[in-house]
């Protein structure tokens, strides 16, 4: 009777175990490789991994790891990490999930890049959003004898974008640093904007001093969080607000 029972007992565990490895067979194929735990790495650890390889390579090769780019192209958009090449010569060992190459929503960019490189995220959804509505702005001006989809005027040279005259349509267009709606500018010659004045009063209210008036306080930005401001026009601190004016190449 008893070696009935242990026979029964070890039979029930042995078909038990092998649904537990089906079971965790069908996951490694449900859940791909960068989908797993392990892979979901928050931003902030994948810019810290990135920064390390980069100084890595620069230390190593004395460059930078960074893709070409026109000369015209803006600031913070314009030294994308090569990540792919960071792999390749095995200085990663894979990409970041939040890379946009991996399906992810950023570039990885390189700021200051002559004296201090320094890592931090580009919203690809953002400068998406606002590159379509630039095209769409470009169809309106051309239909409309030169007239900019213009609304109330915020800054010198700059207004909020008008949807109503636009028309097609808001995008749903956030910051990067705060998760809220923001205006959109068009400027006097046709360029549109994000506008992050509300971002930068908030860090210089906690900051609790008051910047230097020819300070670029798209600096403060890239600074202090993980992120660049995007199509965002120079900011500088004029009569108590942030006030844009038109970036220079």
């Amino acid at each position: 009777m008893t070696r009935r029972i242990v026979r029964r007992t070890f039979t029930r565990f042995r078909a038990v175990a092998a649904v537990l490895l089906v079971s965790a067979a069908l996951t490694g194929c449900l859940y791909p490789k960068d989908q797993l735990a392990q892979n979901r790495m928050p931003p902030r650890d994948a810019v810290r991994l990135v920064q390390a390889a980069v100084d890595d390579y620069r230390r190593d090769t004395g460059l930078l790891p960074i893709r070409n780019a026109d000369p015209d192209t803006p600031k913070y958009e314009k030294y994308v990490v090569d990540l792919a090449k960071l792999k390749r010569t095995g200085y990663l060992s894979d990409l970041p999930a939040a890379a946009y190459e991996k399906g992810g929503n950023y570039y990885f960019l390189v700021l200051d890049e002559e004296t201090e490189p320094t890592v931090r995220l580009l919203n690809v959804a953002v400068l998406q959003r606002l590159n379509d509505l630039q095209a769409r702005v470009a169809a309106y001006m051309s239909a409309n004898g030169g007239a900019l989809p213009a609304g109330e005027p915020l800054y010198p040279s700059f207004a909020v974008l008008d949807y109503d005259k636009l028309g097609g349509g808001r995008p749903d267009i956030r910051s990067v640093f705060s998760g809220l709606p923001i205006n959109v500018l068009v400027h006097d010659s046709g360029e549109l904007f994000a506008d992050y004045a509300a971002d930068i009063r908030r860090l210089v209210e906690s900051a609790g001093a008051a910047p230097d008036p020819e300070t670029d306080l798209r600096e403060l930005l890239a600074r202090e969080t993980l992120f660049v401001p995007v199509k965002s026009p120079v900011y500088h601190w004029i009569g108590g607000d942030p006030s844009a004016r038109y970036p220079e190449p």
